[in-house]
């Protein structure tokens, strides 16, 4: 699974920072024609960008920890290489962790981080197709948390049932899906035309729209997440978004977090922009340039993720 371009499980989409393969993901191989994402080769990015993103999901923790407390069992759906997973167990002391994603290099590198981080004894991994996988959990979760990452399965509707089954009464289901685009740059870059991430967002918003028709049961849903969450039979729907707001000047992690994206963006969309704008990328991205964004002081990282949270009933 995956979020894009520019990317995020911090997926966003994919191929960049608002779709792509967000850190987190519940992913085999790829979706068809451009659209393919090939989860373990993306596992640096995909850590970089979780790593880069970790204030925002701080964040998002510490506003899940006053609604959920003291869980037993916290299942990361689509964990990708664990960085999010990681940190659900650095903020809840007391839970174990279950990282659960379809790609089983990602899930070793978590499981590593895991280890590093001093977490093993109470960190597991799942290895399998989302959301069928999830039937072979020992427990239900007293929190289960997709971080961009549904997304990347056809059914959504089916697949928000599933995570809801796996819920103990009284636990919470959270997804991360939607936000804003990531920004990086200055609308006039003081060449070329003004508004490029402008044009690189429809691209990328083309691109998602492939890569959801793309996979297997697709099956086209209104993103009221609160209503599907409430079809899943959870109660209590609440949403809010968390800011990542890295200012310029950009520090040298986010610049080449940056160059990574907006070089993945080139790869991908390339031929589908125009000259111009293709040139404006080839600038951007040579670290000789004073304009490229290795060395221009006016690059920033500045996204919002949304969060949407119900409960399961307590019968």
């Amino acid at each position: 699974m995956a979020h894009h371009p520019h990317e995020s499980h911090g997926d966003q989409h994919a191929p960049g920072p608002g779709h792509a393969p967000g850190p987190q993901h519940g992913h085999g191989h790829g979706h068809g024609h451009d659209t393919d994402i090939d989860w373990a080769e993306m596992a640096p990015h995909l850590e970089a960008q979780a790593e880069l993103y970790m204030p925002l999901y701080e964040r998002a923790l510490s506003w899940l920890g006053k609604e959920v407390t003291e869980p037993g069992l916290i299942v990361d759906v689509g964990s990708g290489p664990g960085v999010v997973s990681c940190l659900f167990a650095e903020t809840f002391s007391g839970a174990r962790v279950t990282a659960v994603d379809g790609s089983a290099p990602l899930l070793e590198r978590a499981r590593q981080r895991a280890d590093r981080l001093g977490y093993g004894d109470r960190f597991d991994t799942l290895a399998g197709e989302l959301p069928d996988v999830l039937a072979e959990l020992d427990y239900p979760a007293d929190l289960l948390w997709a971080g961009r990452s549904l997304h990347h399965l056809g059914d959504q509707r089916a697949a928000l049932a599933s995570f809801a089954e796996r819920l103990a009464p009284g636990g919470t289901l959270a997804i991360m899906e939607g936000g804003l685009p990531t920004r990086f740059l200055p609308r006039d870059l003081g060449f070329g035309r003004p508004g490029l991430e402008a044009r690189l967002d429809a691209l990328q918003e083309e691109w998602f729209a492939r890569m959801r028709a793309d996979l297997p049961g697709s099956v086209e849903e209104t993103e009221d997440w609160a209503a599907l969450l409430g079809a899943a039979g959870l109660k209590h729907a609440r949403t809010r978004s968390f800011l990542l707001d890295l200012p310029a000047p950009a520090s040298e992690r986010a610049r080449a977090y940056i160059a990574a994206s907006l070089s993945r963006l080139r790869d991908v969309f390339g031929d589908r922009l125009d000259a111009d704008d293709r040139a404006v990328l080839d600038r951007l991205l040579d670290p000789q340039d004073e304009a490229g964004v290795h060395r221009r002081a006016d690059v920033f990282v500045l996204a919002a993720h949304t969060v949407h949270t119900a409960v399961k009933p307590v019968r």
